[in-house]
C-alpha cells in the first residue's frame, strides 16, 4: 500500500524537487494501477497539487490551530502501539485521559477495562470495539471471525449479554471487493453461531484517492446489557484472596497469524471455536456472574500484560502457577509456540480469566466442566507485593510485560521486544502532546460556545 499524500509530504520535508516527487509518485502509482505513463503522470500531478495546497496553505491563526496537531516526535513504531506492551499501554492511558470529557460513565476509558459501560433507563449498556489483526488483511475470513469473537468476548466478560454487532470496513483503492465479502462471511459465521445479529456498519476506502494498494483495515463492535450495575465484572473489583480461574485457550487472531506466517497453517483450525462464549453463557445461565468479582480475557500482551494491568488497576498483587497455566493452553497451539521459540506468556491465548472468592470456585469449576470446558485455578490475588509473580518449578520470578508483546513472526523478532534507548524522552514528549490535545479541545469548545451564543 502506498500513501501518496504522505509520500509527497515526506519527500518535500527532505527538500526533493517537484520533478523528483512527481517521478516517485508515478512509480508508486504504476506499481498498483494499470495506467499509461501519461495517465499516471496526470494523477501524480493532481496528488502533488492537492497536497502542495495543504502544505503551503495561508489561513488565520484560528483555522491553523484547528488543522495542526502537536508533533511529539514519536511514531507508532517507536512506542510499539498495537504491540501490547509497555509503550502501547502508555499511549492507551493518554488516549483515555484525552477522551475523558468529565461525563459520567460506569466504566469509562480511564478504567482501562475490556469494555465500557453506561447506565441506561432500565439496564446497564456495555459497549466494546476491537480492531482487526493487522497481519490478517490478506486472510479476511479469519480476520472477520476472530475480531467479531474478540469484541463479543469483551462484552461477555463484563457480565453482559451481547445483543448486537456493528462493523467499520476500510479497503484501499485497489482492494478487490471480494475481501469485504469474505470478511463479512467471517463476521456472519460468529453471528450465526451465537445468535447475535449484525445491525449496522460503514464501508469506506483507506485514505480515499490518496492511498493506493490493497490493504484492508476494519473493526467490529458489540453492544450488550446487564440488568444491574453491581453485576458488572470490572477489574477494579478484584480483591486480595480471590482465586483466579482460567479456561482452556487456543488463541484467536494472533495465534492464527503465527500459524500462517510460521508455516504451520493447520493450527488455525484450533482457533475456530466459540468455547469462550460458551463459557460465559454457562456462567450467565447459572447466575454465577453475581459471585464473580471480575473477569477478563487473556489477550493484551499475553498473561504478562493482563496481570500487570490488573495489578495497577486494582492495586493488588498476583501469583500465577505456571504448571497450571501451561496445562490449559491448547496443546497444539503450545507445541507450535515452543517450536517457533515464542514466549506463550507474552501473546494472546484468548482464555477466560475469572477472579472470585474461593468459596465459589468449586461451583464455578463444576459448571464449566459440566459444559465440557476445561478449567482450573491457576493463581491467587494477594495484597503484597503489588505486582505479578510467576511460580515455576518452585521458584518465584517477576511476570512483567516487555516493551512489546512476545515476537510471534520473523519481522517482529527483528524489531525486538526491547524499549528504545530514548524511551523516557519519547514518553515525555508524547505526554506533552496529549496534554496539548486536551487544551486544544477546550479552546475549540469555548470557541463553539461563543459562536453559537
Amino acid at each position: 500500500m502506498a500513501d501518496l499524500e504522505g509520500l509527497v509530504k515526506r519527500l518535500y520535508a527532505k527538500n526533493s524537487s517537484k520533478e523528483e516527487i512527481i517521478s516517485r509518485l508515478v512509480d508508486e502509482i504504476k506499481t498498483y494501477k494499470d495506467l499509461t505513463d501519461e495517465e499516471a503522470s496526470e494523477l501524480a500531478n493532481a496528488v502533488f497539487s492537492e497536497t502542495w495546497t495543504t502544505i503551503n496553505q495561508k489561513t488565520t491563526k484560528e483555522i491553523a490551530d484547528i488543522l495542526d496537531y502537536s508533533n511529539c516526535e514519536a511514531t507508532m513504531h517507536d512506542l510499539g502501539v498495537g504491540c501490547r506492551g509497555e509503550g502501547d499501554f502508555f499511549v492507551h492511558k493518554l488516549l483515555a485521559k484525552i477522551s475523558d470529557a468529565g461525563i459520567s460513565a460506569l466504566l469509562g476509558p480511564r478504567s482501562q477495562d475490556d469494555a465500557g459501560a453506561v447506565k441506561g433507563s432500565h439496564d446497564v449498556i456495555v459497549i466494546s470495539v476491537d480492531g482487526t489483526h493487522s497481519r490478517l488483511t490478506e486472510f479476511p475470513f479469519i480476520a472477520g471471525f476472530h475480531v467479531t469473537r474478540a469484541s463479543m468476548r469483551d462484552v461477555y466478560i463484563k457480565g453482559a449479554k451481547p445483543l448486537a454487532l456493528l462493523t467499520d470496513l476500510h479497503l484501499a483503492d485497489d482492494g478487490d471487493i471480494g475481501r469485504l465479502f469474505d470478511f463479512m462471511a467471517g463476521v456472519r459465521t460468529v453471528s450465526k453461531l451465537t445468535g447475535v445479529p449484525l445491525v449496522a456498519g460503514s464501508t469506506l476506502r483507506v485514505g480515499g484517492d490518496m492511498v493506493i494498494g490493497t490493504r484492508f483495515v476494519s473493526c467490529v463492535g458489540a453492544v450488550g446489557v446487564v440488568k444491574e450495575p453491581h453485576l458488572i465484572a470490572a477489574r477494579t473489583r478484584v480483591k486480595p484472596g480471590d482465586d483466579i480461574i482460567m479456561t482452556e485457550g487456543a488463541g484467536g487472531g494472533t495465534i492464527a497469524t503465527t500459524a500462517i506466517y510460521g508455516g504451520i497453517p493447520e493450527v488455525i483450525m484450533e482457533t475456530l471455536n466459540i468455547q469462550f462464549i460458551k463459557a460465559c453463557e454457562t456462567l450467565m445461565n447459572r447466575n454465577l456472574f453475581g459471585k464473580i468479582h471480575a473477569a477478563t480475557d487473556w489477550t493484551n500482551g499475553g498473561l504478562r500484560g493482563d496481570c500487570n494491568e490488573i495489578c495497577k488497576t486494582a492495586e493488588v498483587g498476583i501469583k500465577i502457577f505456571e504448571e497450571k497455566v501451561e496445562s490449559l493452553v491448547n496443546p497444539v497451539v503450545l507445541k507450535m509456540l515452543h517450536a517457533l521459540n515464542i514466549d506463550y506468556l507474552g501473546v494472546s491465548i484468548d482464555s477466560l480469566l475469572i477472579f472470585n472468592p474461593p468459596k465459589y470456585s468449586e461451583e464455578i469449576l463444576s459448571a464449566l466442566r459440566n459444559a465440557k470446558i476445561k478449567s482450573d485455578i491457576i493463581g491467587t490475588i494477594v495484597e503484597k507485593p503489588k505486582g505479578a509473580q510467576l511460580i515455576s518449578d518452585g521458584k518465584t520470578k517477576s511476570l512483567q510485560p516487555h516493551y512489546r508483546e512476545a515476537a510471534y513472526t520473523e519481522v517482529k523478532k527483528l524489531v525486538g521486544e526491547e524499549s528504545p534507548q530514548n524511551k523516557e524522552k519519547l514518553m515525555n514528549k508524547t505526554a506533552r502532546a496529549a496534554q496539548e490535545a486536551i487544551e486544544k479541545s477546550e479552546r475549540i469548545i469555548k470557541m463553539i460556545h461563543a459562536r453559537t451564543a
